[in-house]
């Protein structure tokens, strides 16, 4: 199942960072909880894209995956810069909030990806890879669409004397 000690740690991470994801995605935005499992998401999901550049046993070079590792490293990294540097960008929670989703959303359309390809001969492994980022992808841009409005919206000031 594991060809190599790197594998199984890619595994381990990816696992991780799926769960991290999953509970920032679903729990109360901005708080200390958010941040502290934010934080883990983002080092699991930097030792998962250290890890796939060194996984070569799909096409035997720098391929796909790879860009797409570079692909999720731009992602965290669009949504980590704004949060860090948050008094010096305006309007930061909007690319911080949209960035960190899309990572999210192609790590679950990695996983789903992956997982379907190891259930079906090779000979149908890019369709399905093609199929599972796509079903991924558009579920997720439903929700992220859908909760943006929610998340994003300015808050509306108290009235006085009420």
């Amino acid at each position: 199942m594991f060809h190599s000690a790197t594998g199984f740690i890619h595994l381990l991470s990816a696992l991780l960072a799926m769960l991290a994801g999953g509970v920032v995605l679903l729990s109360r935005k901005g708080g200390r909880w958010h941040r502290q499992v934010g934080y883990l998401y983002v080092l699991a999901m930097l030792v998962v894209n250290a890890t796939a550049f060194t996984i070569f046993r799909v096409t035997g070079h720098f391929g796909p995956f790879h860009w797409l590792a570079l692909v999720s490293l731009v992602s965290l990294a669009g949504g980590m810069v704004p949060a860090l540097a948050r008094r010096h960008i305006a309007g930061w929670v909007y690319w911080h909030y949209y960035f960190m989703n899309w990572s999210v959303v192609g790590l679950y359309a990695a996983f789903w990806a992956e997982t379907v390809t190891r259930l079906l001969p090779m000979h149908v492994f890019w369709p399905v890879v093609v199929v599972a980022t796509a079903a991924t992808t558009a579920v997720g841009a439903r929700l992220i669409r859908r909760n943006a409005a929610h998340l994003l919206a300015p808050a509306t000031p108290k009235t006085a004397g009420h």
